[in-house]
C-alpha cells in the first residue's frame, strides 16, 4: 500500500495487543494532537496478550487508520495453530503465547479475520522528500526481531531492499531510532504492553516535517493499566502479562539481546532525531 506524499505530522504506533484501554488512549491522544486518521499508522499485532481482542479490532477498524499486517494478524487470518511470533520453542514467551492466542482466536469473528487477511505487509509514503517503508518485523520476515543493539549491517541491508530512506519496523516491542550513515531504522514501540522499563506507559512516535527536515520524537502513552489488568483477571488469563501491565516489567526477557536485557527496569529516555535528506 502506498499512501502517497504526506504533508503534515504522522503518528505511528504498534502493538495494541488486545489492550482496549491503551488503544482508546491512543485514539484520544491523536485527537488531542489534531492528527487525522489518514496520518496515523499502526505497525501491527492488534491482538495479543490482553483480554479485549474483539473490541480492540473494532475500534481500530472504526478509526480508519492504516495498519500493517503483523504476524498475529497473519496467523489469525489463517486460523494457524500459533501466533507465529518467532519465539524459540520451549521459551517462556512461547509457552505463554499458547493461552492468549487460543483465547483471541476463539473470540474474533470471521469478518475480522477476513479483514486481517487483506492488510498490507508493507506500507510506503513520502514526507518532506524522504521515502518511508513501514513493515512489522523486517523487510524480509514478518516476525523478525530487530532491536536497537542489532548489528547495523542488518538494518542497512533491509533498508536497501526496501529502496527507501527510512525503514520503520515493529514487533520487538521496544522504541528506538538508529541512524545508518545513509538512512534510518525506526521503531515506535508499542502501546499495549510497557517497554520493560519499570513504568506502565506505552510508546508512540511522531514524524514532524520541519524546514526540509523531519523531526522524529518518541512519546509515552499513559492509560488506565489497572483497568486493562483487571479485565485480564476477569477473563481468567494468566497473571504473567496482567502483572507486566502493573509493574512495567516483562514476564520473560528471553527474546531480548544481552544489551536490552541489561536495561530491564531502567526508565527509558529516547532523544529525538532530526532526519536530513
Amino acid at each position: 500500500m502506498d499512501l502517497g506524499t504526506l504533508h503534515s505530522p504522522v503518528l505511528i504506533f504498534g502493538g495494541p495487543y488486545s489492550n482496549l484501554a491503551a488503544t482508546q488512549a491512543m485514539q484520544a491522544e491523536a485527537a488531542r494532537l489534531g492528527i487525522p486518521a489518514q496520518q496515523v499508522i499502526c505497525t501491527g499485532d492488534l491482538v495479543a496478550y490482553c483480554a479485549e481482542p474483539e473490541a480492540t479490532v473494532q475500534l481500530i477498524r472504526d478509526w480508519g487508520i492504516s495498519v500493517v499486517m503483523g504476524n498475529c494478524e497473519e496467523s489469525l487470518a489463517q486460523n494457524a495453530p500459533d501466533c507465529g511470533c518467532g519465539f524459540d520453542q520451549g521459551s517462556a514467551c512461547s509457552l505463554l503465547s499458547v493461552e492468549w492466542y487460543n483465547f483471541s482466536n476463539k473470540r474474533l469473528p470471521a469478518d475480522d479475520k477476513q479483514w486481517m487477511s487483506t492488510l498490507p505487509r508493507r506500507l510506503t509514503f513520502s514526507l518532506n522528500g524522504q521515502r518511508f517503508t513501514v513493515v512489522h518485523g523486517s523487510y524480509e520476515r514478518i516476525n523478525e526481531f530487530v532491536f536497537a543493539s542489532e548489528d547495523k549491517a542488518l538494518k542497512v541491508h533491509q533498508r536497501q531492499l526496501a529502496e527507501s530512506d527510512v525503514l520503520i519496523g515493529g514487533h520487538c516491542g521496544l522504541p528506538f531510532g538508529t541512524a545508518l550513515g545513509t538512512g534510518y531504522w525506526l521503531n515506535s514501540g508499542v502501546i499495549g504492553m510497557p517497554a520493560n522499563d519499570g513504568t506502565r506507559d506505552g510508546w508512540y512516535m511522531l514524524l514532524q516535517p520541519v524546514d526540509g527536515q523531519i523531526n522524529v520524537s518518541w512519546h509515552r502513552l499513559a492509560y488506565d493499566a489497572n483497568h486493562a489488568a483487571e479485565r485480564m483477571r476477569q477473563a481468567m488469563l494468566s497473571d504473567a502479562y496482567a502483572n507486566a501491565l502493573m509493574t512495567g516489567l516483562w514476564p520473560s526477557v528471553d527474546i531480548l539481546p544481552a544489551a536490552e536485557q541489561a536495561q530491564t527496569g531502567t526508565r527509558l529516555e529516547i532523544a529525538p532525531l532530526l532526519m536530513t535528506p
